[in-house]
């Protein structure tokens, strides 16, 4: 389990950083950026409704068990909101075609919004919080994931897996956004540098605290937290998916068939892991009993 808990970590923080030194040497198309956005946002969404929501409610004791799994859920939704409203930090998309399309949408000069967000420090530092907050419970979602590994005996080591690949396929646009609107706003090389690191090693460092955090209560309480957390989790993930496709769906409908399809497939590939994932534990399950 720790190795997986390490192999999940050093991949997260590499392509982390990977994300961000493409900003300085790639400039995405508005078409290729909604592409990759699709994809991620549906898989986001999948690994939301049927790995995260899902584990929570087998962990979550008491009759009562859904309505507090949807609460953690509204919960976690209300959170990225609020964030949003106050840090509007989930922009990915810095090519020419959005930024004119944010400009007919705002009535504003293009140099005045580069991807539809202010370009002065306070803007910076509030996209760096935003998505900090953000990462941060990612993070949590992961290190509560992995721990189901050990909750249930190894049978649910893939449990961590859908959650995995959500952020390790999100994280790259994060830190795209984050670096790319610094060098935008006129930061320098090395200020850039540290924030695309410090950010990379954000999210394995919350995974691993959480981790051993919550193995430090009780079996009985480990598992309620962690039901807890994923429902949380869930409700995380499924806003942060659909404020990536909402606003793209206003402002034009080109591309919609290719954009569609690659929503689609994300989607599918999520629950192609959590059938993998079913059949596997019950597979574990069978074999136990015998």
């Amino acid at each position: 389990m720790m190795l997986l808990l390490l192999g999940y970590s050093v991949a997260i923080f590499a392509v982390s950083l990977l994300g961000g030194k493409f900003s300085a040497i790639v400039t995405m198309s508005h078409t290729r950026t909604q592409l990759v956005m699709s994809f991620v946002s549906g898989f986001l969404l999948g690994v939301a409704m049927y790995h995260l929501l899902l584990h929570s409610l087998e962990d979550i004791p008491g009759p009562h068990a859904s309505e507090i799994a949807v609460g953690c859920a509204v919960l976690g939704v209300i959170m990225i909101l609020v964030l949003l409203r106050i840090f509007r930090f989930h922009q990915h998309d810095f090519s020419h075609e959005s930024v004119a399309m944010e400009d007919r949408n705002d009535h504003r000069a293009p140099h005045d919004c580069p991807g539809g967000i202010d370009v002065n420090p306070r803007s910076v530092f509030g996209v760096a919080m935003g998505l900090g907050l953000h990462t941060i419970t990612e993070g949590i979602a992961l290190g509560a994931s992995v721990r189901i590994g050990l909750l249930h005996d190894g049978e649910a080591v893939l449990a961590g897996l859908g959650v995995f690949l959500a952020i390790m396929l999100h994280k790259p646009l994060d830190a795209y956004s984050i670096i790319g609107l610094m060098r935008v706003s006129g930061y320098k090389n090395r200020a850039c540098t540290l924030t695309n690191i410090g950010f990379a090693l954000l999210c394995p460092l919350v995974t691993v605290l959480t981790f051993f955090g919550v193995g430090l209560l009780s079996h009985l309480n480990e598992l309620h937290i962690v039901g807890y957390i994923m429902a949380f989790a869930a409700g995380v993930f499924l806003c942060i998916s659909l404020s990536d496709l909402l606003p793209e769906i206003h402002f034009h409908s080109h591309d919609r068939g290719i954009l569609t399809l690659a929503f689609l497939i994300g989607i599918g590939l999520a629950y192609a892991l959590f059938y993998f994932e079913s059949d596997t534990m019950h597979g574990l399950e069978f074999l136990d009993s015998h």
